[in-house]
């Protein structure tokens, strides 16, 4: 295991190894062959408490056999909850819940529902900034949008808060191997396929960028969008190519490979697939497993579009003009492309199994943030609707007790960091960060939690409007520029399509005041200032 002590601990270990080389406990012999940092535990702490109890029994204090081996092994005793050894961090790029774990009856995805069957399935899961890089930003480094002033797709967080201590930094820290493969800060897909894009290179022992021949066949798509740049296009390719020879097949590959190179230490693996992400290309066979007739269009009739203030939409004119047929088709392809991506995560789970770590192993599914196919007559991402501020997130495996459960709590991809911090017993987390560890609902799914999820998202050109969104279990409050742009108030209880505005209802006042207050101090304490914020306006697309 690559793990180290501290010196005074090594030398007290060398010096007692020199004393010691066959002890006696209760009668039981056991030989110590070799007491070396690489065999002592998993910390320091587990070396100190090995030599504690060589002290014990040399003063003739009894100890038993059993306490003794766990010591040498850096097991936890009884009562004690020891700390995961593994994190397998499955990344994927505009994944919204259309999967079958979520209860999707077109899109199956069976090995997405392996890992939902091992762990928790959170319902009401919430990304912070529904756009790659703000988004990624937030959940590698636990700190909300205002705070690391990352709302577009240029700036690099670094340049705004540059002494961060990222989640892979901090699992360094702690002699944990930590690498990534593909995409897990902002990379403009597809245009960065293949670069490093806005990674953050102290986060990494080491980092792999593959590119496969889905970068070389966009001159084959069918393009519905044909004056959008192609990161944000709605279009399609069903590829003769096999899965290996796709980028996300070679990050499984890769993922496995280090899984393989690595499974004797502590590893953090980042493993960052790129689909469904904009242009939909995969192989044919997928696009065959969606029969266009299954295929059903999401319900929107022209004056949803006025339900809102103005700057709660992106796509103007509603679906950017496509027909029902283009519509219909543009879902296939979404679909198809997460079943390409479900095909991969198989493949890494089934390494995962073979190579005997899915014992010691938690894995965390989550994507960016939602994707919207036509909800409101709005597609991909960049509102705070709920199709695209709600995510899947999936954490299963070692450290979970909870399994095959769904959560219906509200959280935040804010609380990614310090719930792996403490299943994983990292020492030296940053100590503001904006989230708090889920580790509660891990061992109960139902347990009390008063928690809200804040999403926001900002509007560029010749006026910057910020939104702010509020969401509990059952309502959603948005502010727009502090509500001087326009309010929202939705009631999922009775509204889940977001279709009956509230926020000027009189009876609703009331409540209305009370969500914008509990927003205004929890975007005050990460970082919102009322005043103009400054970003790079032509940074909106993915390309």
């Amino acid at each position: 295991m690559n793990l180290s002590a501290s010196d005074d601990t090594r030398r007290d270990a060398e010096a007692s190894r020199e004393r010691i080389s066959r002890i006696r406990v209760r009668s039981a012999p056991v030989t110590i062959k070799r007491l070396a940092p690489a065999s002592m535990g998993r910390a320091a702490a587990k070396a100190r408490n090995c030599l504690r109890f060589m002290f014990l029994y040399n003063t003739g204090m009894p100890v038993s056999r059993r306490a003794f081996l766990m010591s040498l092994a850096g097991a936890a005793m009884p009562g004690q909850s020891a700390p995961v050894r593994n994190v397998l961090f499955i990344s994927t790029d505009d994944l919204n819940n259309c999967l079958s774990a979520y209860g999707h009856d077109v899109v199956r995805t069976p090995n997405i529902d392996r890992i939902a069957r091992n762990g928790v399935r959170f319902d009401r899961a919430y990304c912070q900034f529904p756009l790659c890089s703000p988004s990624r930003v937030s959940i590698m480094t636990g700190y909300a949008p205002d705070t690391t002033k990352i709302y577009d797709l240029k700036t690099h967080f670094r340049t705004t808060i540059p002494n961060a201590v990222t989640l892979g930094q901090l699992f360094q820290k702690n002699n944990v191997f930590a690498a990534r493969v593909g995409k897990i800060y902002h990379y403009g897909n597809p245009g960065d396929i293949g670069t490093d894009g806005l990674d953050d290179p102290p986060t990494w022992n080491q980092r792999f960028n593959p590119k496969g021949v889905d970068k070389t066949e966009e001159d084959r798509l069918t393009n519905f969008t044909p004056n959008r740049g192609i990161g944000s296009a709605v279009a399609y390719y069903a590829s003769p190519a096999k899965d290996a020879e796709h980028t996300d097949g070679m990050v499984a590959d890769q993922i496995i490979r280090l899984m393989e190179q690595h499974r004797h230490e502590r590893f953090f693996l980042g493993c960052g697939f790129y689909k469904p992400h904009v242009p939909w290309i995969a192989p044919s066979k997928y696009f065959d497993q969606v029969p266009l007739e299954r295929v059903k269009l999401i319900p929107f009739e022209e004056w949803e579009m006025t339900i809102a203030p103005q700057w709660a939409y992106f796509t103007r004119p509603a679906h950017w003009g496509m027909s029902e047929r283009q519509r219909l088709e543009a879902m296939r392809a979404y679909y198809a492309t997460i079943l390409f991506l479900d095909a991969q995560v198989g493949r890494v789970l089934d390494a995962l199994e073979r190579l005997k770590l899915q014992d010691n192993t938690a894995v965390v599914f989550w994507s960016d943030h939602g994707y919207q196919l036509g909800e409101h007559g709005q597609w991909m991402k960049q509102t705070v609707f709920e199709p695209a501020a709600r995510s899947p997130l999936i954490i299963a495996g070692a450290g979970v007790k909870a399994r095959g459960k769904g959560c219906p709590r509200t959280v935040e991809f804010l609380d990614i960091y310090p719930t792996l911090a403490d299943l994983c017993g990292l020492k030296g987390a940053p100590k503001d960060l904006h989230g708090v560890s889920l580790r509660p609902l891990l061992d109960n799914p139902n347990a009390g939690w008063d928690r809200p999820a804040v999403s926001q998202v900002r509007r560029g050109g010749k006026q910057i409007v910020m939104g702010h969104s509020l969401r509990t279990e059952r309502y959603r409050y948005t502010m727009w520029n502090a509500g001087r742009e326009g309010e929202e108030l939705y009631d999922y209880s009775a509204d889940p399509r977001e279709l009956k505005q509230l926020a000027k209802e009189p009876s609703a006042q009331p409540l209305k005041q009370q969500l914008r207050a509990r927003l205004e101090k929890i975007i005050k304490a990460r970082g919102w200032k009322d005043e103009a914020v400054k970003v790079d306006t032509s940074a909106d697309d993915d390309d």
